[in-house]
């Protein structure tokens, strides 16, 4: 596998096309349940939140791309967009969520960042013109980097 390349229109269905085809181009490599567990939602909290945010939950439609490498220290992945910027043009902190309260007061929302930050390695942002752009590295077993 030298590169894996993706690309979905924003909408409900974005991030589950996005995930099927990556799947397919990672077929060849050894990776195990959780590798491609934490894969598949790293990838469905990213491509959901250019969905909801950057194309505005639906008001604006673009395409989502995804460039994946398998590199000695795990897969490297970008994901662009054509949609609004990032708050700030920085990735939120990715704080966890408080759950220690009832049931009813958990909150909706706010678990992505969190996640992301949590099982990717060097989560990076920027803006370039009018495309963002968001990387990230997931670590992979040795068996699976081919080491």
């Amino acid at each position: 596998m030298q590169k894996v390349r993706v690309q979905v229109d924003s909408g409900p269905m974005a991030a589950r096309q996005a995930f099927d085809l990556l799947k397919r181009g990672l077929a060849d490599l050894a990776l195990d349940v959780e590798e491609l567990g934490a894969i598949e939602l790293v990838l469905a909290e990213v491509v959901n939140n250019i969905v909801e945010h950057a194309y505005a939950n639906g008001q604006r439609r673009g395409p989502i791309h995804l460039c994946c490498r398998l590199r000695r220290d795990g897969l490297h992945f970008e994901f662009t967009d054509l949609g609004l910027p990032i708050p700030g043009k920085s990735t939120p902190l990715g704080l966890p969520v408080n759950v220690d309260v009832d049931l009813l007061d958990l909150p909706e929302g706010g678990y992505g960042w969190f996640l992301i930050q949590d099982l990717a390695k060097d989560v990076a942002y920027h803006r370039r013109g009018q495309v963002n752009h968001l990387s990230l590295r997931m670590a992979l077993s040795k068996d699976a980097c081919g080491i």
